[in-house]
């Protein structure tokens, strides 16, 4: 063989991909969902080499050994603090509906947090209103401020929450935030220059370093939003620290939850362990998860999910509850893109009976999801799922509600990526009254939608269809 011939090299090109393809045959599908693996096997068929440069990068669908180590500690660091919860029945040990007990219980085994009564729980649909409402919070706080979210921008209303921060260091308030590197990168460096400035504590979360050790890779993101202020009072739900219109020509619509009570610890300690995460510190229990006590009469748990955990949480408790509703399923999201369990829980349930509608947003902020999520309407509309299109803004919010008993909101999306890359943090609320709360909010959005009927939306254009179905065929990379 002449290894100076031009024939040789495209010999060997040619055998190079196709080992690459028989290899990853091999690799991709280990410890991934048959969607995902497809995406993965069908780029790697097109362009094996790019495809293995990306895969190298961002494919593998494990946190590195080193975070997998820090998360094993958890459970110790957290144990003095779940025995003291213990000792409060009537908060840790609330009493359920009959039907709500397999809900809470299987929230307790995904996330190892226990349902806590004795809650207030308020719902923040105003984008204004729900700033105006954590900036006054973090005026009135005494002895800390932690702050985790996926965006943090130098802007307006980040600002606003700045100025909130630095106030409150003067006042001796320690203040520690928490910001994706990566859903942040835009303002990091005049946001560090400004809470360096305030006097507070501010972490890079999965922060990606070319070639360097404890690099995070670039798809894995914290995409939680939570605030805590003093232990006592906590946020969390779909809005980040950014003005409404910080994207051009799109003004988001979002829903936050306000919470007092117990529940706010289980927050709290979403905060302490991805705090942990990040620098090894251990902060003090004593002084983060002050003794609870009770603020109304919710009954609610957090739910934490991401790829440090070995189940994709959300998702499965998503697909349970859909699987038990007997009435009433609405699911409101900016971004779906289902796996087949889900989409197969959608139907089951509409072809038994109940009512299940989809809220999703007519404007699009990222052209690609949005196409390929487009391409699932057809079949859910055709097993009688009713898909609703949000009219005025971008619909940013992310909530569930299950037959008037159960609701989860939070900061999770309807799709691959949330369900298996992202961090995200959920609370399950188990309160009639609040879930009533929340179905006036959602019979607003419908009420500002326009129903999708199927033979309207068969008699969309061919071009139509064939960008989002070529959009299906990559949308567990999205």
């Amino acid at each position: 063989m002449d290894i100076t011939s031009p024939s040789t090299w495209a010999f060997l090109y040619v055998a190079s991909e196709w080992v690459i393809r028989v290899v990853m045959l091999v690799v991709v599908p280990f410890r991934r969902s048959p969607e995902a693996a497809k995406g993965w096997l069908l780029a790697v068929f097109f362009l094996p080499w790019p495809a293995l440069l990306v895969y190298w990068f961002i494919g593998r669908p494990t946190m590195p050994a080193w975070r997998a180590a820090r998360f094993a500690r958890l459970p110790e660091i957290f144990a003095p603090a779940r025995q003291r919860l213990l000792e409060l029945p009537q908060m840790a040990s609330p009493e359920l509906a009959p039907g709500l007990q397999h809900a809470a219980t299987l929230v307790s085994s995904l996330g190892h947090l226990r349902p806590l009564g004795g809650n207030a729980i308020q719902l923040l649909s105003d984008y204004d209103q729900s700033v105006d409402q954590l900036v006054s919070d973090i005026d009135q706080a005494r002895q800390h401020v932690h702050l985790l979210y996926y965006i943090f921008a130098d802007d307006a209303t980040g600002r606003r929450v700045i100025d909130a921060i630095a106030r409150a260091v003067g006042r001796g308030v320690v203040c520690r935030i928490l910001v994706d590197a990566l859903g942040t990168r835009r303002w990091l460096k005049s946001l560090d220059q400004k809470f360096a400035a305030a006097g507070a504590e501010v972490r890079h979360v999965l922060p990606v370093f070319w070639l360097r050790r404890h690099s995070a890779r670039a798809d894995l993101r914290n995409h939680r939003k939570i605030a805590v202020i003093d232990g006592r009072v906590g946020f969390t739900g779909s809005q980040n620290i950014v003005d409404a219109t910080f994207k051009p020509g799109i003004t988001y619509q979002e829903m936050v939850v306000r919470v007092t009570g117990p529940v706010v610890l289980q927050l709290q300690a979403a905060f302490v362990a991805d705090w942990f995460l990040e620098t090894e510190q251990v902060l003090d229990l004593a002084e983060v998860l002050p003794p609870p006590s009770a603020a109304g009469a919710s009954v609610a748990q957090v739910l934490p999910s991401g790829p440090d955990y070995p189940t994709t949480n959300v998702q499965r408790f998503i697909v349970a509850m859909i699987h038990a509703a007997r009435e009433r399923v609405v699911i409101t999201t900016p971004y779906f893109i289902p796996d087949d369990a889900l989409v197969q829980a959608l139907q089951t349930a509409a072809l038994r009976g109940a009512q299940v509608h989809l809220i999703v947003s007519k404007l699009a902020d990222q052209l690609l999801v949005s196409l390929a999520q487009r391409s699932y309407y057809a079949d859910l509309l055709r097993k009688g799922v009713h898909i609703h299109e949000f009219q005025e803004k971008f619909l940013h919010a992310k909530h569930t509600s299950i037959d008037g008993m159960l609701a989860l909101i939070g900061s999770s999306n309807m799709d691959i990526r949330s369900f298996v890359l992202n961090a995200e943090v959920s609370l399950a609320v188990y309160d009639p009254e609040v879930i009533a709360r929340l179905r006036e909010e959602q019979d607003r959005t419908l009420a500002n939608s326009k129903p999708l009927a199927l033979e309207e939306w068969d008699r969309r254009s061919l071009g139509a269809k064939v960008a989002e179905n070529m959009a299906r065929l990559v949308s567990p990379l999205l």
